[in-house]
């Protein structure tokens, strides 16, 4: 049985509807944990891609960022003269280009990290911690279903 119909459908119930919203107030709320740091909420999510091994080739942190190849290239060119992200070539295979973070893009990767913990802790401050892990694995749950449904290839 179909969960939505045309009766009881409204944004007010639209997954989709409901997840753009709380993407786009995530991304305003998230703003002062850059603040002082010169990286944005998009270069911090490559450097954060790449430090957890999500993102280790152009290909693999585009597909994590949902990204084109064209968009991430660039975006890694930033960071690269920037000196936060080196580009080094596969030692078992040349054509591969393999994407590590600088000391220095740790240490802001980490700082920024702490602060975006802080206001997710504050979001989340009055859910249990069943709730909060309920809520995770049902969005891991959905990615998985979508991810079958209309594929993975962000970066194809």
């Amino acid at each position: 049985m179909s969960f939505y119909t045309a009766e009881n459908y409204s944004p007010d119930i639209s997954v989709g509807y409901l997840a753009k919203q709380v993407y786009q107030l995530t991304l305003k709320g998230l703003e002062p944990a850059f603040v002082g740091e010169d990286v944005s909420y998009l270069q911090w999510s490559a450097l954060v891609s790449i430090l957890y091994g999500r993102g280790s080739t152009c290909r693999a942190l585009a597909h994590d960022l949902g990204y084109d190849k064209g968009a991430t290239t660039r975006l890694i060119d930033t960071l690269e003269e920037r000196g936060l992200v080196v580009r080094d070539r596969d030692a078992e295979d040349r054509r591969v280009i393999n994407l590590r973070v600088t000391d220095q893009a740790e240490e802001i990767a980490h700082r920024c990290m702490m602060r975006v913990l802080t206001l997710w802790n504050g979001w989340l401050s009055d859910w249990s911690p069943e709730d909060a892990t309920r809520l995770i694995g049902y969005l891991q749950r959905l990615r998985m279903s979508l991810e079958t449904a209309v594929g993975d290839e962000s970066c194809a």
